[in-house]
C-alpha cells in the first residue's frame, strides 16, 4: 500500500459502510487537533495511511512526517535513534546527528507499533513527552522540541498494562484520541468498492485495463475473512490484473498464496529441507516475475521498477530461471484509455 501514500484522502477510507464513515468523521475531528492520537487495529487495516492522512490534514502538512518503527529500534539504539547524539557519544560516532524528536519538530512524529517497546524503552519515551525536552547522547543542553504524537497498535494496551507489559501513565499519554481501525470483516459492503479501486489503480500501473469482474466474484469477495485486510485485498487485486481474471484470485482464496505454490505435489523423502526449500522459492521466483514480464509485455525495465530491483539483476534472475527461451504470452492488457488517475471512473472517491 505504498503507492499512494501521499494522497490526502488515502483510499482505505472509501467506503459507505457505517464502520468506514464514522472513521472518516473521527479523522476530520482528530486532524483539527493538537492532541495525541492513538491508532489502534488489525495488521493491514491501513493504520499508517489514517496516522498520514491525519498530518497532511493539519495545520503542521508544511513539516516533517517522521516515522519509527518502534519493532526496529533496539535497546541499545534507542537514544541515539529518538534524542540524538553529538561526537564522541559512543565508539565511531564523530558527526553531529539530531534524533527523530528534532528533525519532527513543527511537525508529526509518527510511533508505528508502540506496543512492541518494552518497559526500559517506554520509560525513556514518557520522559521525553513529560514536557517534550530531549538531551541529545553526549550533549548537557536539553532542546525543546514541538510536535504532534500518532502512535499506533496491533495489540491490546489495556490488556498489557494489566498484565504489566505497558506502562500505564504512558497509555494515558498516547490515548487522548483514539481511532480503532475496523477489519474488513466489519465492513463487508466496503470489500467491493475496494476492489474496484485497486484494480483500476493496478491497471492504470502496469499499462492495461481488465476485465470487469462478475457479481458472482463480487459476493464471493464480500463473504472472504480477509485476515490480511486491505493489505491482502490489494494483493488480490493486483493478482487480478497481472495474472488475468478472477480464477486467479478464486484459486489464491481457496489455497493461501504464501503456502500454495511452496508446497511441492510429490513429498520428498531423501531430500534435506534446505534444498526442496531452495527449489520451492526458485520456482515461486520464477512464476513471479514470468507473471510481470507477461503483464509488461516483456519490457525488462518496466518489470525490473515493479519488482522494485535493479535492471542488471533481472537480467541476472532471468538467465537463472531459463526464462530466455520462454516467448512473451499475449498480452491480457488492452491499452489503458486513460492518460491520468484523475481520468478514471470513481477517481472523485478519493478527493
Amino acid at each position: 500500500m505504498e503507492d499512494n501514500e501521499k494522497c490526502p484522502a488515502a483510499e482505505v477510507l472509501l467506503g459507505n459502510s457505517p464502520a468506514i464513515q464514522r472513521i472518516r468523521e473521527q479523522v476530520r475531528r482528530a486532524a483539527l487537533t493538537e492532541v495525541p492520537v492513538l491508532i489502534t487495529g488489525e495488521r493491514g487495516t491501513g493504520k499508517e495511511r489514517v496516522a498520514r492522512m491525519l498530518h497532511d490534514l493539519s495545520d503542521r502538512r508544511a513539516h516533517n512526517f517522521l516515522k519509527v518503527n518502534c519493532p526496529a529500534v533496539s535497546n541499545g539504539l534507542f537514544e541515539s535513534e529518538l534524542f540524538g547524539h553529538e561526537p564522541g557519544a559512543k565508539t565511531g560516532l564523530q558527526e553531529v546527528r539530531p534524533g527523530k524528536f528534532e528533525q519532527a519538530d513543527m511537525g508529526t512524529l509518527f510511533l508505528d507499533e508502540i506496543g512492541e517497546w518494552d518497559l526500559a524503552l517506554q520509560s525513556k519515551l514518557l520522559h521525553a513527552l513529560q514536557d517534550f525536552r530531549v538531551v541529545r547522547l553526549a550533549a548537557a543542553e536539553e532542546r525543546t522540541v514541538d510536535i504532534r504524537l500518532i502512535c499506533t497498535t496491533n495489540r491490546d494496551l489495556e490488556a498489557e498494562v494489566t498484565k504489566g507489559a505497558f506502562r500505564k501513565d504512558l497509555f494515558y499519554r498516547i490515548n487522548v484520541l483514539r481511532i480503532a481501525m475496523p477489519s474488513l470483516r466489519e465492513r463487508p459492503s466496503d470489500v467491493p468498492i475496494l476492489m474496484n479501486h485497486f484494480i483500476r489503480l493496478q491497471a492504470l500501473r502496469f499499462g492495461g485495463v481488465p476485465e470487469d469482474a462478475s457479481a458472482s466474484f463480487m459476493r464471493l469477495m464480500e463473504s472472504y475473512h480477509w485476515p490480511g485486510n486491505i493489505r491482502e485485498l490489494e494483493n488480490m487485486a493486483k493478482r487480478f490484473v497481472v495474472l488475468g481474471g478472477e480464477e486467479h484470485v478464486i484459486s489464491a482464496l481457496s489455497e493461501p498464496e504464501e503456502i500454495s505454490p511452496i508446497v511441492p505435489e510429490i513429498i520428498d523423502l531423501t531430500t534435506p529441507l534446505r534444498v526442496q526449500t531452495k527449489r520451492a522459492v526458485q520456482h515461486l521466483e520464477r512464476k513471479v516475475i514470468l507473471g510481470v514480464l507477461q503483464a509488461h509485455k516483456w519490457n525488462r525495465r518496466k518489470t525490473a521498477r515493479s519488482l522494485d530491483i535493479s535492471y542488471r539483476a533481472l537480467l541476472g534472475k532471468i538467465k537463472e530461471a531459463g526464462l530466455l527461451s520462454v516467448r512473451a504470452a499475449k498480452p491480457t492488457l488492452s491499452k489503458i484509455p486513460y492518460q491520468s488517475a484523475r481520468e478514471m471512473p470513481g477517481a472523485n472517491e478519493l478527493r
